[in-house]
């Protein structure tokens, strides 16, 4: 298959498109034929070395990749939330594996996408979308009596936050 690697840390002039060969899913993974990989900050701060070292660190060469969308091709013997034929998206903060044709992940990172929505869109909102979704149903479940001051809100996640925000029915300030 072709993916996108890193042999070293640096700028964009790093990556490079080769041919290795195609992961296969181990018993709670799905494979996932991508459609479409987002470009997150993460996979520039792994890139370039900014976030390297500790748990951040990755065995070179890699495939970046924070975020993606596709179609799942195969699943393994335990995996039974998600089927082949399946159209989902992830995004995982470990930072790598969507920049390739297949990417073989725990399927339990999968999230559903309807037919509505199509794999770019889905590919280019998964971090920002599950951190704004975390921060209100979870962090501070907003409800309709709540006021919400919404700082950075020109950013991707600062967006999504108005947004659900507002479906939630609080009154919004950015």
């Amino acid at each position: 298959m072709k993916a996108v690697r890193v042999h070293e840390l640096g700028g964009p002039e790093v990556l490079r498109y080769e041919e290795i060969p195609a992961p296969q899913p181990n018993t709670n993974q799905a494979l996932v034929k991508i459609e479409a990989a987002g470009v997150n900050y993460l996979d520039i701060y792994y890139r370039s070395g900014f976030h390297w070292g500790g748990h951040h660190q990755r065995p070179l060469p890699h495939v970046p990749g924070a975020e993606g969308a596709g179609t799942i091709v195969a699943v393994g013997a335990e995996v039974n939330d998600v089927k082949v034929g399946d159209r989902v998206a992830y995004g995982i903060s470990n930072g790598y594996g969507s920049y390739a044709e297949y990417f073989a992940l725990p399927a339990w990172h999968l999230m559903q996408v309807p037919a509505a929505i199509d794999f770019q869109k889905a590919a280019a909102v998964m971090l920002q979308g599950m951190t704004a979704h975390y921060l209100t149903h979870s962090t501070f479940p907003i409800t309709p009596h709540d006021t919400v001051l919404i700082h950075a809100a020109a950013g991707g996640t600062g967006l999504l936050l108005i947004q659900l925000a507002k479906m939630r029915g609080a009154k919004v300030t950015s």
